[in-house]
Order: C-alpha cells, then sequence, then structure tokens
C-alpha cells in the first residue's frame, strides 16, 4: 500500500499582495521632474490621476464621465477595464471593497475639468453631447486606451523625463510611500 497526499499536486496559493515583481518607487524629486515633463502630453491627466490617487490601471482606463464628480472632488470606481492575453475585458471591481470613493485633489480635478471642456467641444462639433458613459482616457483616435499602450506610453514618458523606468503599477506604491511620508 502506498500512501500518497493528493495535495501535493496543487499549487498552494501565493501569499496576498506577493507578484513576484520587484517594487520601485520614485522619490518626490523624480515624481516632480515626470510630471514637468509630461505636463504638455495628452495622457499626463492619466499619469496625474494615477500618482494622486493609487488607482490601478485597470480602475483608471475603465473610468467613466459619468464617475466623476467635479463639484465633489470624487470619482466613483465602478468598473475596470483589464487585459486578458491581449483581449479587453470590461467588468466590476473584483471585490466589494474594490467599488469605492476616491478623493480628489484641487490640482487633478482642475485638470480632469479641462480635459471633459475638451472632450465636451469636440463632442459638440459633431452636434452630439458628450456621453456621460464615454471611457474617460482615450488614445489619439478617440478610442478607448489599450492596458498595454498605456504602459508602454508610461514608460517612454519616463525615459523622456529622464527618471528611473518604472511599473505603471509602482505609481501606486509610489503613492503609498508619499502618502505614508507625508
Amino acid at each position: 500500500l502506498t500512501l500518497r497526499n493528493p495535495a501535493d499536486g496543487a499549487d498552494p496559493p501565493r501569499a496576498v499582495g506577493c507578484s513576484g515583481a520587484e517594487v520601485n518607487t520614485w522619490s518626490p524629486a523624480e515624481l516632480r521632474t515626470f510630471l514637468a515633463s509630461a505636463q504638455a502630453s495628452p495622457l499626463y491627466p492619466l499619469w496625474l490621476l494615477l500618482i494622486t490617487t493609487g488607482l490601478r490601471r485597470g480602475e483608471a482606463l475603465g473610468l467613466r464621465w459619468q464617475d466623476i464628480d467635479l463639484d465633489a472632488q470624487t470619482i466613483a470606481i465602478r468598473q475596470t477595464r483589464v487585459q486578458l492575453g491581449y483581449e479587453i475585458v470590461t467588468s466590476t471591481p473584483k471585490t466589494h471593497k474594490g467599488k469605492r470613493l476616491v478623493a480628489l485633489d484641487a490640482h487633478t480635478t482642475a485638470i480632469l475639468a479641462q480635459l471633459r471642456q475638451e472632450r465636451e467641444e469636440r463632442a459638440g462639433e459633431t452636434g452630439d453631447p458628450l456621453d456621460p458613459a464615454a471611457l474617460v482616457f482615450e488614445d489619439e483616435a478617440g478610442h478607448p486606451l489599450h492596458p498595454s499602450r498605456a504602459t508602454r506610453l508610461f514608460q517612454r514618458a519616463a525615459k523622456r523625463a529622464g527618471v528611473p523606468v518604472i511599473r505603471l503599477h509602482d505609481l501606486r506604491h509610489t503613492h503609498a510611500t508619499l502618502a505614508l511620508a507625508a
């Protein structure tokens, strides 16, 4: 009789938050350098939002105009746009805690208000109002920004700024590190 433990063939779950990727963050000076360099970029509002709120890439790319309350300076995380392979899946946040209200600072609110005004003007050129369900962040052709493309554009922007090239997700860690230091 041979004894066998069926659990030996199972892959144990990873510890929460343990992706295996090295976490890198920017210093306050590197962050200022990046933001100053990226200010003229059409994606500056996205980079600023990620840095000032600590949102995940999928949360920011799933953000719709109806999810932003400029008067209350908040955004509601109600959907995400994530990548499975190269396909995009739009869904609700994975957990109940993922659906949340996030506060915005005055500068980020002003930048989002300016972006909204630009989009309303562009929509008005066709005679249509801005669709509240439209995604906030799009590419230069007006299509939803693909998550992989957002990552590549972020890395190029970091390189242009002369700061260390970190993962886009590391902006979340940079936000948390700077918030704790403050």
